[in-house]
């Protein structure tokens, strides 16, 4: 039980750590011409294949197998004390792993398909662009109602069962919050939300490995 506990504990900081990642990726790194004509936009695609598909991998795929050891982590950490709120919330938990490795699969697959397509029907190619965008975002990456119900009832579980800090329980009920009202298409609760997460992840991971330590 510590063994699991400590590895969920590390797996919350590597999420931690990918979101990190990808902020700085998108806000620093990531000049997609947005006003430029479709073969600027093809060309950059075609430039950057290699290092998109990475970071989707990573952002995607790699953050959703984390995410696996993170939710049977805490499944069984608050099982006993609060069976059928972390049974719901493992339920929810598992929805958003599908959703996130899915993302990640359909935008590199995605990708790959536009770029071939791109030789000979460039305006088909950006319009297959536009169309994977709309569903990865829809899956997971503009929508996070599925892992704000997640966060939810594992802070409401944390609270009933006193395994965290109310601060922590708290803050994840904040957050949680924020990724449910992502419904509603507007950047800054998608900001909220990711950001949020960045410092629950990190404390969440502490608290983790700090009392794997003491049991």
């Amino acid at each position: 039980m510590n063994n699991l506990q400590k590895i969920g504990g590390f797996a919350a900081l590597a999420q931690a750590v990918i979101y990190v990642l990808a902020f700085v990726y998108f806000g620093g790194f990531f000049d997609f011409p947005r006003g430029g004509d479709t073969a600027q936009k093809l060309s950059f695609l075609v430039d950057n294949q290699l290092i998109l598909s990475v970071v989707n991998l990573i952002m995607y795929v790699v953050f959703g197998v984390f995410l696996a050891v993170l939710v049977l982590a805490l499944y069984h950490r608050f099982k006993n004390s609060a069976l059928v709120l972390s049974q719901l919330a493992a339920v929810f938990g598992v929805i958003w792993i599908g959703l996130v490795i899915a993302s990640g699969m359909i935008a590199n697959i995605g990708l790959a398909t536009v770029i071939k397509l791109s030789v000979n029907e460039p305006e088909q190619a950006m319009t297959l662009w536009l169309t994977v965008n709309i569903i990865v975002e829809g899956l997971g990456g503009g929508n996070e109602v599925v892992g704000g119900l997640w966060l939810l009832l594992l802070s409401c579980a944390a609270l009933k069962s006193q395994q965290f800090s109310k601060m922590l329980s708290y803050f994840g009920l904040f957050i949680g919050l924020a990724g449910i009202m992502t419904i509603y298409p507007a950047e800054v609760l998608t900001e909220i939300f990711g950001l949020g997460q960045i410092v629950w992840f990190v404390w969440l991971g502490a608290s983790m490995l700090v009392k794997a330590e003491h049991r």
